[in-house]
């Protein structure tokens, strides 16, 4: 882990961490894929039960954020992102890792989550693991209206 480097988790609405989420957010994603979320998605999302959010700070400077949501013994990580100037310096891995060892810790036993087919992050995801499931055909509609695969990866947790 980076040295400075918190990790914080929220598993409620905090209005401060989804601001510093959503700053991640609109530095991270390249508005042409349109995967960004817009702050009511992230704070309908936060009421859920079983649901949390780790953002990573330097200081009180957030660098990235993962939000994962689960249901029974398993769980979704629904957004991973890294502010680009903080990118291949391992945030992305120790959030990736952190929200492994919560879910964990809650009983879970296994993650899934889907990317966009041309993301980068699939490296990291493979590296932690993680096993491609399956390939969704043009599941994504990015801005422009071109339509762009997903990969679905799961990890058991159990071995």
């Amino acid at each position: 882990m980076m040295h400075n480097l918190s990790l914080d988790l929220y598993e409620a609405v905090d209005r401060d961490a989804m601001a510093d989420a959503m700053d991640v957010m609109v530095a991270a994603f390249d508005p042409a894929y349109g995967e960004a979320w817009t702050l009511p998605q992230l704070a309908g999302v936060m009421t859920m039960p079983g649901t949390w959010l780790t953002i990573a700070r330097i200081d009180a400077t957030p660098l990235g954020f993962a939000l994962v949501r689960s249901v029974l013994d398993e769980c979704e990580l629904l957004l991973l992102a890294v502010a680009p100037l903080w990118r291949g310096r391992g945030v992305g891995e120790t959030l990736l890792h952190d929200s492994l060892r919560t879910a964990r810790r809650k009983g879970i036993t296994s993650m899934n989550l889907e990317v966009r087919a041309s993301n980068n992050a699939i490296r990291l995801y493979e590296k932690a693991k993680f096993e491609f499931v399956h390939r969704r055909p043009g599941y994504y509609r990015g801005n422009d209206g071109q339509l762009y695969d997903a990969l679905s990866f799961r990890i058991d947790m159990r071995i």
